[in-house]
């Protein structure tokens, strides 16, 4: 992609000023007039960075709107407990999708003890329990890993107690340094009589992050490494793990029938905490809960690690509505101290690309709003299991697993007021613990390989979901049948904007005025603080009551629209573009080059992680401000509205694969320095172009993998015109992904029986427009002769 280029850093305005020899400026008042039907453009600065914040702005008030619109997705009956289970039922199986939580888990499942020929699975005991290193398969070939803490008398109970990431099993069981005795929950547990599962979670170092046979390494913690792929699958690290919970509890099921039955109880704090609350509001066998360190709004969610971030959860859950679906069940929230995690680890040499987020304590006032909201959305009877402890001296915090948080939980699990076991003395080792850095590695390749498995199947998904369906009979039948697809690729991939659209109020200034064309900044209104910008190019020669052809020229990566048609081969930029639009205007089109908001580095990066949350992405707002552009460049009398063509670059290849895809009113769509085989660029860990290595994490989109690659998307487009412009020596994927990828395009239109209707022109060059095929296509298919 191209990197920021010295319009990104100047600005538009900055760029004429600077560069004021390559044009020849609008002089007198009279030619200074905005265009017909608009008002005088009047803003100055950068429009760009101004963009971007008013989006930002909008945002912010979507986020804080969105708490009392939840509403609308609950149809909740008090009429009875059962009622109540079966109308929260859709609301339960939309969040097991929305974490990924959907693989098959085996059955039956079973405990193994992990020993070798020096280290027995017994490490560990005390004169009550004894201490086992265990692992379990949950789904696939991927296994829970961790310690068992095994009763010598009757178990009470049967709980899974899940640490945070950067704490071992070995640390809340007592056999590590890390957690203080009072806090380690799972030794106090069993102490009091308990049967303990401690599983492993995903940490937070960087370790394993990459690919040694690439050399090709990440600051990413693990995390963040496991959620990347599996996002765009329709997976997630959360549902992953929680999984893992849900396998120890099929577990923990097997044994209450096979002997008495004993209530199941899930802890954790932190990330553990996110885990138990989560995995409790899947599955109604675990009947008590305590989550420490994590329950708070979830309304600054995009501020939290990536690997936190949960497309569409904000559309329908926060932390209330999650806890809602534990209800009538035991919940005990805990106010305690959350580790302070401040960053990603630090970026090196060899090691970059991680997202921003922190984690800090939540705060009292907004964990008590939340849990009064929870009690509110259940009613006191369904609530009145739930507790909120909030103990500590001075206002502060306690630990997680206060003796006060783990005597409600015990006393709600077991349905009795027998206090917790006094403290004992800790476990003694019997043997060598095993090697912790190991199991990490073996929780971090399976999650890894388990992801990569799902990523080389997904075109089976694809399949049924997409191509299975359709019958590519004839161009006519095609626009029809694809319909209902495009509804989904809008809904529930990218994303809708919410809120009232506004009349376009177009404003308009002269900007530079060339031989053969003059260029005019335009600015319109799109929602609430979001506006369109782009620059309007008009041939000189056009005559009155004309009608021609538009190209919409779409800039790349921290571009401007200045980028498509500046001119001096100083610039970096002038190579990349070629200064497309400028020579399509000396062609006779009329050419738009619109702006869009991906510019501005961490700023519009960050837009995408509140977007995400209410079930959006960039291009929720992209094909907006593109609606927008179409409707006003269609009411121009100068404008053919039926051939108005998209040609964008790298970024702005992306948004040809995805506007023209859901907008039909784009006549045809080029993709240029972008086309490829887009689940491979965003998830494999074995080609080096791949997005997994680099600081795009911007580019997610949930479940894309299973439901739209670029040949689906290129088949929404269709019956138009399609053209894939590909340098053999552009980085962004080699030819191979290309190919393969369009050939299943090329097919479908050969099918449809319009195999001139697309192709894809391969020039000896780099990441860059080449404008030869793409000119004459653009000639053919907007019926514009050549001059």
């Amino acid at each position: 992609m191209p990197r920021p280029s010295l319009f990104s850093r100047c600005g538009l305005l900055a760029f004429l000023g600077t560069f004021a020899v390559l044009v020849s400026p609008l002089a007198s008042a009279a030619e200074s007039v905005p265009l017909p039907n608009t008002r005088p453009l009047e803003m100055t600065g950068d429009l760009s960075a101004q963009m971007v914040a008013g989006i930002d702005r909008f945002l912010q008030r979507e986020l804080a709107q969105s708490i009392p619109a939840r509403a609308q997705h609950w149809q909740r009956n008090f009429t009875s407990t059962e009622a109540y289970q079966e109308s929260v039922y859709p609301n339960r199986k939309r969040f097991r999708a929305l974490i990924g939580a959907v693989d098959e888990r085996p059955a039956p499942t079973e405990l193994e003890y992990v020993a070798t020929t020096a280290i027995p699975a017994l490490i560990a005991e005390t004169a009550t329990y004894r201490v086992f290193t265990v692992r379990w398969r949950a789904f696939g070939n991927v296994h829970g890993e961790g310690l068992l803490l095994q009763p010598k008398g009757a178990p009470r109970a049967r709980i899974v107690a899940l640490p945070d990431a950067d704490q071992t099993p070995e640390m809340l069981a007592g056999l590590a340094p890390g957690i203080a005795s009072n806090s380690q929950v799972a030794r106090r547990l069993a102490e009091s009589g308990a049967q303990v599962i401690i599983p492993t979670l995903v940490d937070r170092r960087d370790e394993w992050s990459g690919n040694a046979q690439l050399n090709r390494f990440t600051n990413q913690p693990h995390r963040e490494w496991i959620y990347r792929p599996a996002y765009q699958i329709g997976r997630h690290i959360i549902g992953y793990e929680v999984q893992k919970v849900a396998a120890a509890v099929d577990w923990f099921t097997q044994e209450n029938e096979s002997a008495s039955r004993l209530p199941i109880g899930v802890t954790g704090n932190t990330e553990g905490g996110l885990i138990a609350l989560y995995a409790a509001a899947l599955d109604p066998r675990i009947d008590a809960t305590l989550v420490s360190s994590y329950f708070d709004s979830r309304q600054a969610v995009a501020k939290e690690p990536i690997y936190r971030n949960v497309f569409a959860l904000l559309h329908e859950f926060g932390d209330a509505e999650i806890a809602s679906l534990i209800a009538p069940r035991a919940l005990i929230v805990e106010a305690s101290l959350a580790p302070e995690i401040s960053g990603t680890p630090p970026p090196r040499p060899g090691r970059a690309g991680a997202a921003p987020g922190v984690i800090t304590t939540p705060r009292m006032a907004s964990v008590q709003a939340e849990f009064a909201r929870v009690q509110a959305l259940c009613g006191p009877s369904l609530s009145r299991r739930f507790h909120l402890i909030a103990a500590g001296s001075g206002g502060t915090p306690p630990l997680p697993g206060s003796p006060l948080a783990l005597t409600a939980f015990w006393s709600e699990l077991t349905a009795d007021r027998t206090p917790l076991a006094a403290l004992q003395a800790p476990p003694v080792t019997t043997s060598r613990i095993p090697d912790v850095n190991a199991r990490q590695r073996r929780q971090v390749a399976e999650l890894e390989m388990h992801t990569q498995g799902l990523v080389q199947l997904a075109h089976h998904d694809r399949n049924a979901f997409f191509w299975n369906k359709l019958k590519p009979d004839s161009a006519a039948a095609w626009t029809a049948a694809v319909q209902p697809f495009k509804t989904i690729f809008w809904d529930e991939v990218i994303g809708r904007l919410s809120g009232p659209d506004l009349p376009a109020n177009a404003r308009s200034r002269p900007l530079l005025d060339r031989p053969t064309w003059t260029a005019h900044e335009v600015v319109l209104d799109v929602r609430p603080d979001i506006f369109a910008w782009g620059v309007l190019l008009l041939p000189k020669d056009l005559k009155p009551g004309e009608r021609r052809p538009v190209v919409v020229c779409q800039h790349g990566l921290d571009g401007v629209p200045a980028d498509t048609f500046a001119e001096d081969p100083a610039l970096r930029v002038s190579g990349i573009y070629q200064a497309f639009a400028a020579r399509l205007a000396e062609r006779g089109f009329i050419v738009f080059a619109p702006h869009n908001p991906y510019r501005g580095g961490e700023d519009f990066r960050r837009l995408t992680r509140s977007l995400n949350p209410l079930k959006q992405t960039l291009f929720s707002v992209i094909l907006e401000q593109h609606e927008q552009i179409l409707a006003w460049l269609s009411a121009q009398p100068f404008v053919d509205p039926q051939r108005i063509g998209f040609y964008g670059l790298s970024y702005g290849g992306k948004t040809a694969m995805r506007v023209p895809a859901l907008l039909d009113g784009y006549a045809l769509s080029i993709c240029s320095a972008d086309f490829n085989d887009w689940l491979k660029k965003t998830t494999t860990i074995d080609g080096p172009p791949s997005y997994l290595f680099t600081k795009e994490y911007e580019i997610a989109e949930f479940n894309h993998g299973r439901t739209f690659n670029y040949a689906e998307m290129a088949a929404l487009i269709a019956p138009r015109p399609f053209m894939v412009e590909r340098g053999h020596n552009d980085g962004v994927a080699p030819d191979e992904w290309v190919a393969f990828e369009y050939a299943k395009v090329r097919r479908l239109y050969a099918q449809l029986g319009i195999p001139e209707r697309t192709t894809i022109e391969y020039f000896n060059g780099p990441h860059a427009i080449n404008g030869v095929g793409t000119f004459e296509f653009l000639h053919t298919h907007l019926n514009w002769p050549v001059r």
